[in-house]
C-alpha cells in the first residue's frame, strides 16, 4: 500500500496555493454544482441565460462573470427547442456557446466527450447538464447512497482537473421539507458530493415569483428573490443582491503597494523580506512574509496581484507576477 503524503499544517500556511476562481463571482466557482427544482420551474431557462451570459462575459445579476466556451448539453430537448428559446432570448447569440442533445452516460463515454470537447475548446470554463438523470445509470439493487457519490464523485474530479464549473440540473423530490436543500431527490450522496447546492423554489405554480436557495463549499449561504419576466424569458432579482462589504485589511494593502512596485518577482522569501526592509523600511521576517502573502492571496488576485509557488531540489521560491503595473518607478525587484 503507498504511504500517505502528508504536509504539515506551518509548511500548509507557508505554501501559495491556487486561489479559486469564480465563473460568476461570488456565486459559481470552479467545481461540481446542482440546480435542482420542480418541474416546468423555470431551470431550464436560467441555466440556457447563465450560459448565455458567460459566453458573453457580461454580469449575471449584477455579478462579473469570466468569459469563455460554454456547453450545453439539453438532454431532454430537440435542438428546435433550443433554437426557438435562443430567439426568445437573443437575435445574435455568440458561437462560443456550444449545445449537444445526445451524450453519453457516466462511466460509459461522457468522460471522454467532455475531455475531447475540453481539449478542442481550451477556454471552456462552463458546462451545464440539463438532466443528471439522463447521465446515469441506476443499477436495481445498489447501495443508492454509494451509487450517488459515485456518479458525482466522477464529475467532481473532472471538473477539478480541468479547473471548470459543471452544473447538474435536477430534480426535487415531492415531499415537502423546511429545508430546500433537503427536498433535492436521491440520498445525501449527491448533495454532499457537490461543492454547491441551487434550489429554485417558485411561491406557486403560477406565479412569477421564486426563490433561489444557494449554499456552498466557496459561497455565502443565502436566498435570492427572483422574478420570472415572460416577454424575455429571463429571472430577474427582485431586490439587489446584498454583499457584505469587507473591511479594507491595513496589511493587505501594504502588500500590495509594495509587490506593484516590483512588478514582477521570482525568489525565496528571504529575498523578498529584503526587499522589503530595502524598500519600505519594514522589517518581517521571511517566514511569517510568506504566511501573510498566503493569507492574502484571494486579496491580492482581486487586485490583480498573483502570488504562487515553485518547489527546486534546494529551496523554495516565491512567484509573484502583476496585471498591468506601471512600469515608470524603475523597481524591477529580482527576476529568476
Amino acid at each position: 500500500m503507498k504511504q500517505l503524503q502528508t504536509i504539515d499544517a506551518d509548511t500548509l500556511l507557508s505554501t501559495p496555493l491556487p486561489v479559486t476562481k469564480f465563473i460568476v463571482e461570488g456565486l459559481l466557482p470552479e467545481g461540481l454544482h446542482i440546480l435542482a427544482g420542480s418541474p416546468k420551474v423555470g431551470k431550464s431557462w436560467l441555466a440556457l441565460w447563465i450560459c448565455f451570459q458567460v459566453s458573453k462575459g457580461e454580469p449575471v445579476w449584477g455579478l462579473t462573470t469570466t468569459a469563455g466556451t460554454v456547453l450545453y448539453l439539453c438532454l431532454e430537448d430537440s435542438y428546435t427547442r433550443i433554437q426557438n428559446r435562443l430567439f426568445q432570448l437573443t437575435d445574435d447569440a455568440p458561437n462560443t456557446l456550444h449545445f449537444a442533445n445526445l451524450s453519453g452516460s457516466i462511466g460509459d463515454g461522457l468522460e471522454n466527450q467532455i475531455s475531447s470537447f475540453l481539449s478542442e475548446h481550451t477556454d471552456t470554463n462552463l458546462i451545464v447538464i440539463d438532466t443528471l438523470q439522463k447521465i446515469r445509470n441506476i443499477i436495481p439493487d445498489s447501495n443508492s447512497y454509494a451509487s450517488d457519490y459515485r456518479d458525482l464523485s466522477s464529475l467532481k474530479n473532472l471538473a477539478e482537473s480541468h479547473h471548470i464549473a459543471i452544473l447538474l440540473i435536477h430534480h426535487l423530490r415531492k415531499m415537502k421539507d423546511d429545508d430546500p436543500m433537503n427536498m433535492i431527490s436521491g440520498t445525501t450522496g449527491l448533495s454532499g458530493a457537490a461543492d454547491s447546492n441551487f434550489v429554485l423554489t417558485r411561491k406557486d405554480r403560477n406565479s412569477p415569483q421564486a426563490e433561489l436557495h444557494c449554499t456552498g463549499r466557496d459561497i455565502e449561504s443565502r436566498v435570492l428573490g427572483l422574478c420570472f419576466r415572460k416577454e424575455t424569458r429571463t429571472w430577474e432579482l427582485s431586490k439587489p443582491i446584498e454583499s457584505e462589504k469587507e473591511a479594507t485589511d491595513p496589511e493587505l494593502i501594504f502588500l500590495s503597494e509594495f509587490l506593484k512596485r516590483l512588478h514582477t518577482f521570482t525568489g525565496t522569501a528571504t529575498e523578498l523580506s529584503t526587499l522589503l526592509e530595502h524598500e519600505t523600511g519594514e522589517m518581517i521576517v521571511p517566514s511569517v512574509l510568506s504566511k501573510k502573502l498566503v493569507k492574502h492571496a484571494s486579496g491580492l488576485d482581486k487586485l490583480g496581484i498573483h502570488v504562487s509557488g515553485n518547489r527546486t531540489r534546494d529551496t523554495r521560491l516565491l512567484c509573484i507576477e502583476c496585471d498591468a503595473c506601471d512600469s515608470s518607478d524603475g523597481s524591477d525587484g529580482k527576476n529568476g
